[in-house]
């Protein structure tokens, strides 16, 4: 088998990593007993040597004879590691930086003092830099290991939006939002089973699922279409592609399968289940004799490297006589780029896409994921003048098999008309 170099260049620092990280170490543990250090020193090159065992099993291709779950919880602790060793790592180098600033100083300016022969046998690691860097980097690594018991944690969140525009036969109506289900991800059935019947359990008015149901292909659903086929509402369930279903991060054919057949048995499958796939289109909405429209676009993204399948022109032609409009549109940056410049009298936009990145902090009054250094809007709730954008962070899970701090979803969506409240 040919390896790339890349690979070669990615095990290499990893190894440097290891190196540099342990020298940390073996620096603030120098007035520890033996039999400590020794039991740190084994611990740590223990996990270094098995992180490095598993980056080859993944590189020379080892990694496709093992079973889906270890691969996958293999490969995330493998990152969970790595990860942990560069954010332990820029604190080392902070110090290291500061060490040579330092010594530097002293050979220049200082060389007859004291200083200079001091700098010569060489400036002591900071304390406070190291354990800190430790800290950090252990933190992170636990977070991210305790994270995989959560991945099935789905929380139910109720947002009330009022509208002074909604006509008075929707008010109360219940929509309940979910996104991102990624059943090719899912290992546990029954867990996710346990997730659907919450979404059944609000008992909603109108059930809306806004893309990214596998990860790639249409096959991954074949063993959870009797769960989610149990999702039912009374004025209907409605849902549209994301840009994993578009199946653009797979090799094709598979199986015999192309990607354009992949998506034809995609849009099958939610004919299977009984959602209304929305494709660049509107329908209308009827409750107590009034009428709203609700439009479904295909993935439509303002970044370059997610695609443009979306026609919202086509799917809002016709929706003008509409008082209330809400719109389905997967990925939220969408809203910004499009939807407020140009559609202002879309009322409600319901997305997906980000996932949180399945990492970050939530408490009341603060919420930070690095998420938000690439996108404005990625989880809750947002507003601008008269038009409401809501996030909803998903249900499922990609790449990283767990969630910290942000858990999955069930949005439960109370419309209410502000002069009726």
């Amino acid at each position: 088998m040919r390896t790339p170099v890349g690979s070669f260049i990615l095990l290499l620092i990893i190894i440097v990593l290891d190196i540099y990280v342990f020298m940390a170490i073996k620096s603030i543990s120098f007035s520890a007993g033996s039999r400590i250090k020794a039991l740190v020193y084994s611990v740590y090159w223990l996990v270094s040597i098995m992180a490095i065992a598993g980056v080859m099993i993944f590189v020379f291709g080892g990694a496709e004879y093992l079973p889906k779950k270890v691969k996958t919880y293999l490969f995330a602790s493998i990152l969970a590691f790595v990860f942990a060793q560069l954010i332990s790592s820029v604190f080392f180098l902070i110090d290291d930086v500061r060490r040579l600033i330092q010594w530097t100083a002293g050979k220049v300016f200082f060389r007859n003092t004291e200083i200079a022969t001091m700098s010569g046998d060489g400036i002591s690691r900071s304390a406070f830099l190291s354990w800190l860097g430790l800290a950090a980097g252990t933190s992170l690594f636990g977070s991210l290991i305790y994270g995989f018991s959560n991945k099935y944690n789905y929380r139910v969140k109720h947002v009330k939006l009022s509208f002074d525009n909604l006509p008075a036969g929707f008010n109360g109506v219940k929509i309940v939002h979910f996104s991102d289900v990624h059943s090719g991800s899912f290992m546990n059935k029954k867990a996710v089973a346990h997730g659907v019947e919450k979404i059944i359990a609000e008992k909603g008015d109108i059930v809306i699922f806004s893309g990214d149901l596998v990860n790639d292909r249409a096959t991954e659903m074949q063993d959870y279409m009797d769960v989610f086929n149990k999702v039912k509402a009374p004025m209907g369930v409605y849902s549209t592609f994301g840009n994993h279903d578009y199946g653009d991060y797979a090799r094709w054919p598979y199986e015999g399968v192309t990607k354009e057949q992949n998506l034809q048995n995609l849009a099958k499958i939610h004919e299977q289940l009984g959602w209304r796939l929305m494709m660049d289109e509107h329908i209308p909405l009827e409750k107590n004799g009034d009428k709203i429209a609700l439009i479904g676009i295909q993935n439509w993204s303002a970044k370059a490297r997610f695609p443009k399948h979306g026609d919202m022109k086509k799917a809002y032609a016709g929706t003008e006589a509409y008082p209330f409009k809400i719109l389905i549109s997967h990925d939220p940056s969408h809203w910004d780029a499009q939807v407020r410049p140009e559609y202002g009298d879309v009322d409600l936009t319901l997305s997906g896409h980000t996932h949180g990145m399945q990492f970050g902090v939530e408490i009341p009054g603060f919420k930070w994921s690095p998420v938000q250094y690439m996108y404005k809007e990625w989880d809750g709730l947002y507003e601008e003048g008269k038009q409401k954008l809501y996030v909803n962070p998903g249900f499922g899970f990609i790449g990283y098999p767990g969630r910290v701090g942000i858990l999955a979803e069930i949005t439960v969506i109370e419309l209410v008309n502000q002069k009726m409240s």
